[in-house]
């Protein structure tokens, strides 16, 4: 039979903090409860300042409140504590948890709402029991990236290479980028700044895909695999190595005209096993149509698998050429590439660009072609040699300087 008045008194003796010892000082600490209802507060004053619910946008304040109220609607013990200041009902429709009985000392150890005894919680600005900021002549615990860091065993495979890049940096054929999309722009086999130290992604391990059951979200999840410069690796969920490196982190990404050389390189360089996929083109077009003449920059941007000769062959009769005979601008021959995915990626990166015109058919029936784009050739050059580098992730087409900028 368990005692439970010795094993109070345990835990009230076994307080090297001082946590549970009573004070006649009045705190100044944010208790956790009030903490989480002033951040719900925040997001209830952008919608009555906006009149909308925080969107993931390009801007700062905006996108952390919309990250914050994500991560809120994924947590039913916090919607519960914050529905009485739900004047949006932002958080309608997420499924409450019965209530908790405590009947053992164990329940009240496991019973834990708040987080307060996970390290780092959901990943967001509420504190939790291992959190010391507030604590007088206490050091900070590490942070979950440093605990569960261990001694690599294949160092040798890695030390090489994290020496090289960081050479790189030095010689500017590499740069860094602030990391800004919470997991998304994770890829493996790219390199990381996480607090000051060098890490190689090696490898992702998706257990867990993205999925909304019942109308929750359910965001994907796994085990990575992160070697660090200092000789150590670790093993993150990926999640939390997104969110650690949103707090500050980097990507490492190669300097623009390391990109271009390596493409000029590349594209005359055919291994034995490389499989030709097809031909991207630039097309330009030879339309009387005079709406089409005036318009500057018209370049129709796409992927054949056929020769674009061939290809082109009966560009007069198809709605996708404007029924109009074309120009060949450029043409490349891609190898080991994904075709559905390379127009993805050109017809994602011009969205904005994209000729809105409607053009009719030999038989009347009207169309409208979604693979012409109003863009300088120069870039959609340099569009294309970022996605044949693998880097077009961490840039996107500016229409007002009518150019290409990092995100």
């Amino acid at each position: 039979m368990i005692n439970f008045e010795k094993e109070l008194k345990d835990i009230l003796e076994n307080d090297p903090l001082d946590i549970l010892k009573e004070s006649h000082k009045v705190s100044s600490v944010i208790s956790p409860d009030n903490r989480l209802k002033s951040s719900f507060d925040e997001i209830n004053q952008f919608i009555d300042d906006t009149g909308y619910e925080p969107k993931k946008s390009r801007d700062i304040n905006e996108r952390r409140l919309f990250s914050r109220l994500e991560s809120l609607r994924e947590n039913p013990e916090k919607v519960a504590m914050l529905l009485e200041w739900d004047k949006h009902n932002l958080l309608e429709g997420v499924e409450i948890p019965e209530p908790l009985i405590i009947d053992t000392v164990d329940d009240v150890l496991n019973a834990d709402p708040l987080g307060l005894l996970s390290v780092g919680g959901d990943g967001d600005e509420d504190t939790n029991i291992f959190d010391l900021t507030n604590l007088p002549s206490q050091s900070r615990t590490l942070t979950d990236f440093v605990a569960k860091r261990k001694p690599c065993h294949d160092f040798e495979n890695y030390q090489d290479q994290l020496v090289q890049v960081q050479q790189e940096l030095k010689d500017n054929k590499r740069k860094l980028f602030p990391f800004t999309d919470k997991g998304q722009v994770l890829v493996e086999g790219n390199y990381y700044i996480l607090g000051g130290i060098l890490l190689y992604l090696e490898s992702i391990d998706i257990s867990s895909p993205e999925k909304t059951i019942g109308g929750k979200r359910f965001r994907k999840d796994g085990r990575t695999r992160c070697i660090f410069e200092n000789g150590t690796e670790s093993d993150m969920l990926y999640r939390s190595l997104a969110k650690a490196l949103y707090q500050g982190g980097k990507i490492v990404i190669q300097s623009e005209d390391q990109i271009d050389k390596e493409f000029q390189e590349n594209l005359g360089i055919i291994k034995e096993d490389d499989e030709l996929a097809g031909y991207i083109y630039i097309l330009q077009s030879l339309s009387e149509n005079a709406e089409i003449q005036n318009l500057q920059d018209l370049y129709k941007v796409g992927f054949s698998t056929t020769t674009v000769k061939k290809r082109i062959a009966n560009a007069e009769n198809e709605p996708t050429y404007l029924m109009s005979a074309v120009k060949v601008v450029a043409e490349y021959e891609a190898y080991n590439m994904n075709t559905q995915k390379f127009e993805n990626l050109i017809h994602t990166f011009f969205y904005d660009a994209c000729l809105d015109l409607k053009v009719a058919d030999g038989k009347g029936k009207m169309h409208q072609p979604r693979e012409w784009f109003i863009v300088p050739i120069d870039v959609i050059n340099r569009a294309i040699e970022l996605i044949v580098t693998q880097q077009i992730q961490h840039y996107r087409y500016d229409m007002q300087l009518r150019r290409i900028v990092s995100v």
